[in-house]
């Protein structure tokens, strides 16, 4: 892994910084000695740990949210993503309120769910479409119809990139050392933690983002061993590292190599769907898969998800042979949320103020970094943004390993929270926007970005600006 600055220098400022934020929130310490004592880690999710201790937070409003110290934060976290709406944004808000004096769960459909498919189907441009309750359900199901299509079970995604908590997809997510993945066109299968039989990982084959011929060279290999994938399941735009951006020309070819093995493409959109444009990535790039995911941003902060699928692909589940289910699916109040969320707050007005927002965010700190002749870059598309600590570019896991500073990564989170911003963590260090950030969440950021930068400076280890690695 590539080191931008002096381990000694980052270990300094993370000792000052983490200091100014244990004394600036001490009801979170107290809020966890008591949670420890009966959830695990203090947390409801392992991704919600931190050391020594998480920050709790009380509520949310537009752009910001306080945490139980009172401190006013940014929030470039925003739920990973889920909350490009705003927090308690008032439509969605009043939807639900509406909602739930009719009745909050039947297990049987509502009109709003017929409503939320008809949007989903204009926007990414795929016809059959069934609800669930989160997006790893949604890959989980959608991995299962793919797999009953095909009548095969093998399948295949992007190394690096990560589709919910199952089994199957907790595969070639990292490695503790990426001598470990084996070679660039057979990465091995390893499990991402304990739990997962290895057998199972086997049935999942990684191959580089980025790289079309590899992984057309991987499926002829497996088609000869009588395994050819179901699926191919990746993100459009690589969203566990940062943004890793396709390449001009790549999805194109991902999408001629499955329809010519007849394997069924997967575009996992939890991230991208609904956050970077109304129909995602699809829209973006104009590559029309065979199914995709999407959850997060769905429903504004509710737990929802969807699948999208050709007609081709659904009759499986039309013909019962694939069952499709769930207790909570088509939720009346996430439905409710969902539909205001489309007709109402996603508008095309609130994506030009995403992609304005962003184009602002990606010049600052682009210009911070010539300014400081810094080995930093930008990567941005509507809602989602991050800055490279890097000393080369990032296409993939392997270059990811190759050039990014995580020690820089995690520096950089405490000081951002340290100065009113928080972001997600370590290596999803990546900003998220909503439709209520405006110029003093902008402010916010870069002052607090150029500030690391001017810190971390005297200690750099290599000199290369932003417009040598774009």
């Amino acid at each position: 892994m590539s080191e931008i600055v002096d381990r000694k220098l980052i270990q300094e400022l993370s000792e000052r910084e983490e200091k100014t934020l244990q004394e600036n929130t001490p009801k979170s310490a107290k809020l966890f000695q008591r949670a420890k004592e009966t959830l695990v880690k203090g947390v409801p999710s392992s991704y919600q740990m931190r050391e020594p201790y998480p920050i709790y937070y009380s509520r949310g409003k537009g752009s910001r949210i306080w945490d139980v110290d009172g401190r006013e934060i940014s929030d470039f976290h925003n739920a990973f993503g889920c909350m490009v709406q705003g927090h308690a944004n008032p439509i969605i808000a009043a939807a639900v309120k509406k909602r739930i004096d009719l009745g909050s769960q039947f297990g049987l459909p509502t009109e709003d769910s017929i409503v939320v498919a008809e949007h989903l189907k204009r926007s990414f441009r795929l016809p059959r479409w069934r609800f669930v309750n989160s997006g790893s359900e949604a890959t989980m199901d959608a991995i299962r119809i793919a797999r009953g299509s095909t009548g095969r079970d093998t399948i295949m995604k992007i190394f690096g990139s990560y589709h919910g908590h199952h089994d199957y997809v907790m595969v070639a997510i990292g490695v503790a050392d990426f001598k470990d993945r084996g070679p660039r066109n057979d990465y091995r299968s390893v499990p991402y933690g304990a739990g997962i039989p290895q057998g199972v990982a086997d049935m999942t084959i990684a191959v580089p983002f980025n790289d079309a011929d590899v992984m057309e060279q991987r499926i002829e290999r497996l088609a000869a061993e009588g395994r050819k994938p179901a699926c191919v399941i990746m993100e459009a735009a690589m969203m566990n590292l940062g943004v890793v951006l396709p390449e001009p020309g790549y999805l194109q070819r991902v999408r001629e190599i499955t329809r010519k093995h007849g394997i069924v493409l997967i575009f996992d959109e939890v991230k991208t769907g609904i956050c970077t444009a109304a129909g995602g990535a699809v829209e973006r790039y104009g590559v029309v898969p065979d199914m995709v995911t999407l959850a997060k941003a769905l429903a504004g902060g509710l737990p929802s998800g969807a699948i999208g699928m050709t007609e081709e692909v659904a009759e499986i589940v039309a013909a019962g042979k694939v069952y499709q289910v769930g207790t909570y699916n088509g939720n009346p109040l996430c439905m409710a949320a969902a539909r205001a969320s489309i007709e109402e707050v996603m508008t095309p007005e609130a994506y030009k103020h995403l992609d304005s927002i962003n184009d602002q965010l990606i010049a600052k700190c682009n210009a911070i970094c010539e300014k400081h002749d810094f080995p930093g870059y930008t990567v941005g598309i509507s809602s989602k943004g991050c800055v490279n600590f890097a000393t080369g570019k990032i296409t993939d896991y392997e270059s990811f390993i190759q050039h990014q500073d995580v020690a820089l990564c995690m520096l950089a989170w405490l000081y951002n929270f340290n100065r009113g911003v928080i972001m997600a963590p370590g290596r999803e260090e990546e900003w998220t926007l909503s439709v209520a950030h405006n110029q003093e969440d902008v402010a916010r950021y870069v002052g607090a970005f150029e500030e690391l930068v001017r810190d971390v400076s005297p200690g750099l280890l290599v000199t290369k600006s932003a417009s040598q690695l774009g």
